[in-house]
Formats: C-alpha cells, sequence, structure tokens
C-alpha cells in the first residue's frame, strides 16, 4: 500500500504524487481511493486502492533509470510498420506497460517519424501522451520544470 506523498507512475497517464487517501461510494460501491496529481498535466485522478497493482500503479525510476531512458531517446529509431494500424497497436502496447524504457521508445520513434515525414492525428495523439508520460517521470525524479524537461526530450532525440 502506498502513503500519502508518496510518488507513483500510473501506466498510460505518467508520474505523479498520492494527494489523499480516501473511503469513496461511487457506483454504490464503497471502497479506498488513491487521489493521484499528474505532474506534466496537473490532472488529479482517482484508483482503487485494491486495483493499483492490477493497473500497474508502480514507484517512480531512480536517476539511473532516467539516465536508460536518456540514452534510449539519443538512438536511432526502430524499424516500424509503415502500416498505421498495426503501428499504432505496436505503440499502445508499449504504452500500456508503463515502463519508462518502452514509452522512451514509443516517443523516439514517433518524434523521428514527425520529422520525416510528419504524423498522422491518431500518432500525434500518442506522441504526445508519451512525451507527457516523460515529462512527468523527469518533472518528480530530478525536480525538473515541464518546459525544461520537454527541451531535454526534444534536444536528446537522436537526429
Amino acid at each position: 500500500m502506498y502513503n500519502i506523498g508518496d510518488k507513483i507512475v500510473y501506466p498510460m497517464h505518467g508520474a505523479g504524487v498520492i494527494k489523499n487517501i480516501q473511503e469513496m461510494d461511487i457506483f454504490e460501491k464503497t471502497q479506498m481511493y488513491y487521489k493521484v496529481t499528474i505532474a506534466a498535466e496537473g490532472m488529479e485522478i482517482l484508483i482503487p486502492v485494491d486495483k493499483a497493482e492490477e493497473v500497474g500503479l508502480r514507484e517512480i525510476p531512480t536517476h539511473q533509470d532516467l539516465e536508460a531512458m536518456l540514452q534510449v531517446l539519443s538512438q536511432p529509431e526502430d524499424k516500424m510498420t509503415s502500416n498505421w494500424s498495426k503501428r499504432y497497436q505496436d505503440n499502445m502496447d508499449q504504452m500500456k506497460s508503463g515502463d519508462i524504457i518502452d514509452v522512451a521508445k514509443v516517443t523516439r520513434n514517433l518524434m523521428l517519424l514527425d520529422r520525416r515525414k510528419g504524423l498522422s492525428s491518431g500518432d500525434k495523439k500518442m506522441l504526445m501522451t508519451a512525451k507527457n508520460f516523460l515529462i512527468s517521470e523527469m518533472m518528480l525524479i530530478d525536480g525538473k520544470e515541464k518546459e525544461e524537461a520537454c527541451k531535454i526530450i526534444e534536444t536528446t532525440v537522436a537526429m
């Protein structure tokens, strides 16, 4: 169980801080919820305490994990399928893992594809989600401001 003030990662949303743990009655079911503020978005979400492991809630990565993420961003892109729907599904699977390295690969690959030929609207949304995920982790691990974290990502991605 996590405590108020713990820094956590919620897959598909990014890193945040548990602001409160409270009992709530939602859809006629009373249960305990983590109230989490996501760093990059400022958005608040509720996560049922008894579903935390199931949804992939985890502690934020270490500084070493952050360094590994930056290393991945600096590498050349992976070979991706040209089939948009298959590429989208592959990227979505990596995003759902909530793993900082997987999300860094999605971010890098889509940023480089965008620089080469532009992205579809679905790919643009996926890129924005992936970047915000990484930004939120950098904000909580290194205390970076959102704009500074975004700039680091932009400049680290290989040309």
